[in-house]
């Protein structure tokens, strides 16, 4: 199972300096702040790995106000798996399509019937 992140304690050991200082300085602004701290794959299996994610309520609140909360009682940890997912999905889908774009290219020929026109099949 694909594990898409891991939420760590907003006073972590592993977050840097600089992470906590953009995290703090996007707070105290007032704006959202996403940020992917790490990325892990497991060596025998590159299918398997994870995302480590930190972000703060301001980011959690947009994705609420734009429908990734689902309960009531969802965590913030929920939520930002949910928004994730779709993202993850998103990139998935554009590639597929540009992949079937390219592919039905291969397939289609084009030929000229005089006059400016074309047959395409």
């Amino acid at each position: 199972m694909w594990n898409w992140l891991k939420k760590f304690n907003k006073k972590s050991q592993t977050q840097t300096e600089s992470i906590h200082t953009q995290k703090q300085l996007a707070t105290e602004r007032g704006e959202p702040y996403i940020k992917i701290v790490s990325f892990e794959i497991d060596i025998d299996n590159p299918h398997q790995g994870s995302f480590e994610l930190d972000w703060n309520d301001k980011f959690v609140a947009n994705l609420i106000r734009a429908g990734y909360q689902i309960k009531k009682d969802d965590t913030d940890t929920e939520i930002v798996d949910r928004w994730f997912q779709t993202i993850c999905r998103h990139v998935v889908m554009e590639t597929w399509e540009q992949e079937q774009a390219i592919n039905s290219n291969n397939y289609t020929k084009v030929r000229d019937i005089g006059n400016g026109r074309s047959e395409i099949s």
